[in-house]
């Protein structure tokens, strides 16, 4: 009976043993998921940041340096830097369209929400992290009409040979192919700055011959890299207000 019940008895320390090591392993895990969660969020914050400063032509390097992991860890999140970068992209287009929404939900007047897209984006920094399929504007010319591109929406009303359209980031080599996600978001980036657009020109307010296309290259370029933040925030504000009274009508 005593040989009997040792068999118990063994198999209990075995399932505690065996219990003990599962809680091990979750103890063991648990951590790992908060650290690859964790890795993730500075791959990301330091890609912004020295895509910002750098552009997107930056390396990798760069990007696993600022994050201060080893390039390994950022690969494994994202296989190329076209992954790493269309996720980039994304985020600032979701951002900026809902800067967009915003401004156009919250301001009454045409030209203030217009304005105010432009002082909110730009101050988010989101110009130097706009996606390529939307910053690459080129001259359209007869030939090209048939070729399926997106216009931006509207464009200039009187286009005439130098018209500016949005390049379709498949046509772009270096790009690579664009998937169908990432075209959409820019769309609907472009539909809802178009709407701004078509408000503050309707009412007087915004040249006419402004499109679209302008607007980006507003956000674009005004916001300069400089290595100090208040120095970098005012030369943003202060570039802005000149491009705003550039943009604006004028009495004939």
């Amino acid at each position: 009976m005593a040989s009997m019940s040792s068999v118990p008895s063994g198999a209990a320390v075995t399932a505690a043993g065996m219990a003990g090591a599962g809680r091990g392993d979750a103890a063991r895990t648990t951590p790992l998921r908060v650290d690859a969660q964790r890795n993730l969020e500075h791959v990301l914050r330091a890609a912004r940041e020295v895509f910002g400063e750098l552009g997107y032509g930056a390396p990798m390097e760069d990007v696993a340096r600022r994050a201060r992991v080893g390039v390994g860890t950022v690969y494994r999140r994202f296989p190329s830097k076209d992954v790493l970068v269309r996720r980039i992209a994304e985020e600032e287009t979701s951002r900026l369209t809902d800067q967009a929404r915003a401004a156009l939900g919250q301001e009454d007047e045409p030209w203030s929400a217009l304005s105010r897209f432009l002082r909110t984006s730009v101050a988010s920094g989101a110009g130097r992290l706009l996606p390529p399929q939307v910053l690459q504007v080129g001259v359209a010319d007869e030939a090209d009409d048939d070729a399926g591109e997106p216009r931006v929406p509207p464009q200039r009303m009187q286009p005439g040979p130098g018209e500016l359209r949005l390049v379709s980031g498949e046509r772009t080599a270096a790009a690579g192919p664009v998937p169908a996600e990432h075209d959409a978001g820019a769309a609907a980036l472009l539909e809802v700055v178009g709407q701004l657009v078509e408000r503050a020109r309707a009412a007087g307010e915004l040249r006419p011959d402004v499109s679209v296309s302008d607007i980006l290259l507003v956000i674009a370029t005004a916001a300069p890299s400089l290595p100090d933040a208040a120095q970098r925030a005012a030369a943003s504000a202060r570039l802005l207000d000149i491009l705003l009274e550039g943009l604006r009508s004028r009495p004939a």
